[in-house]
């Protein structure tokens, strides 16, 4: 598999020679300062992809180029932005770069309550944790019809915790879930949110689903004409969050998408630990059945608490058969070999890390700290070294 590492762009903490460092090959990133819907200028993307070269790497995938609002509600500025959309997806193919990433995800990205959890080892990962999230749905946001959408026995725990959580253990809370995203332009706050949420408040799951089909009709078509495969990354937590719809979060969400618009370029990208929250997911399973159509993987672990709480896990711990996945994979970029696939191989990356060693403390990317990734991904290369070796 290809070796790939996420890199913010030239104010990551992490540098390319680092990554270089790493032993990974290629990078994963984004025009993060013009990720607001606009089109993606050509010099722009040549500019970010000269800097990449110049430390020795290849810009592999696009992650991501922003699916606007607008366009998952099918509201307001909707036609233009898909149009931006398309536009944005035959420029980065002209630069070259064959793979984009990106999600459906409404409001949200990535949503983690604590980002310093500590763990056994004396480092941090990143963790969800159900009841604080109920405390601030509930009682802190007071979103309405929230109480719906929680058991009574979490909620009742949630009223609990929120007695004795401190004034830090509120402002963390709420800075994780709604004020801090990473590679996002802009945040919310109690107001904006709540404001966001009336948008969708009328939207259902089936609904949000058939604007997610209706922008891949649309989308698609450009970019198998490009010659771009857009690799869609599941909903985290794969489960729905302040009453939003969620539409990508299992196996049968995968496969409806597949079906909605078929071609070469609708796919999935595999991410181990978002799938992996949910407990209904077999990851080894997917693999198998996505396999032709998995056109990137983010390889991270989970531990589930059994209560809708998960933790990040080391990436061969956890809950997922990683060595499983792993083999899988491999096995299915043998396959496109024999096939005389020109895009045989699948790019991966180390998705995530511990914050360990010398990055306890330092201004870090949270998930994107350098040794936890490097760490992960010394693991990923010694599977992936020792299958090629037993065949």
């Amino acid at each position: 598999m290809e070796q790939t590492w996420r890199w913010f762009g030239p104010d990551d903490t992490v540098a390319l020679s680092h990554v270089k460092q790493a032993g990974a090959t290629g990078i994963v990133t984004a025009l993060h300062h013009l990720n607001d819907g606009r089109i993606w200028p050509d010099d722009e993307i040549l500019k970010r992809k000269a800097i990449i070269e110049e430390a020795g790497l290849t810009w592999s995938v696009v992650e991501s180029i922003i699916v606007h609002e607008d366009i998952k509600t099918r509201t307001g500025r909707y036609r233009e932005l898909i149009d931006n959309y398309k536009a944005s997806i035959r420029a980065v193919a002209r630069a070259g770069i064959r793979t984009v990433c990106y999600n459906f995800m409404a409001i949200t990205d990535w949503t983690r309550t604590d980002l310093d959890y500590r763990m056994p080892h004396g480092g941090t990962a990143l963790r969800f944790d159900i009841v604080e999230f109920c405390a601030y749905d509930v009682f802190i946001l007071k979103r309405p019809g929230a109480e719906r959408d929680h058991p009574a026995d979490r909620i009742e725990k949630a009223a609990a915790w929120l007695k004795t959580a401190s004034g830090s253990d509120l402002a963390r809370l709420e800075r994780n879930l709604i004020e801090w995203v990473p590679a996002r332009e802009f945040v919310y706050d109690r107001q904006s949110l709540n404001r966001m949420l009336d948008i969708y408040r009328e939207l259902s799951e089936d609904g949000f689903r058939e604007n997610l089909f209706a922008f891949l009709k649309e989308i698609i078509p450009v970019a198998e004409e490009a010659g771009v495969k857009m690799a869609i990354h599941p909903d985290d937590p794969p489960f729905p969050l302040f009453g939003l719809p969620r539409v990508v979060c299992k196996a049968s969400d995968a496969r409806a998408l597949l079906a909605a618009v078929k071609s070469p370029s609708n796919g999935i990208t595999l991410c181990t630990g978002s799938y992996g929250a949910n407990p209904e997911n077999d990851l080894v399973a997917m693999a198998k059945e996505f396999g032709p159509d998995i056109h990137f993987a983010h390889l991270r672990n989970v531990t589930r608490e059994g209560d809708g709480s998960f933790h990040e896990a080391e990436h061969l711990e956890g809950d997922t058969d990683m060595v499983r996945v792993v083999m899988v994979l491999m096995a299915e970029e043998k396959r496109r070999k024999a096939d005389g696939r020109a895009d045989w191989q699948i790019p991966m990356r180390p998705d995530h890390g511990h914050a360990i060693v010398d990055d306890i403390g330092r201004k870090v990317n949270p998930g994107y700290s350098c040794i936890g990734r490097l760490k992960g991904l010394a693991e990923l290369r010694g599977i992936m070294r020792t299958i090629e070796v037993l065949g």
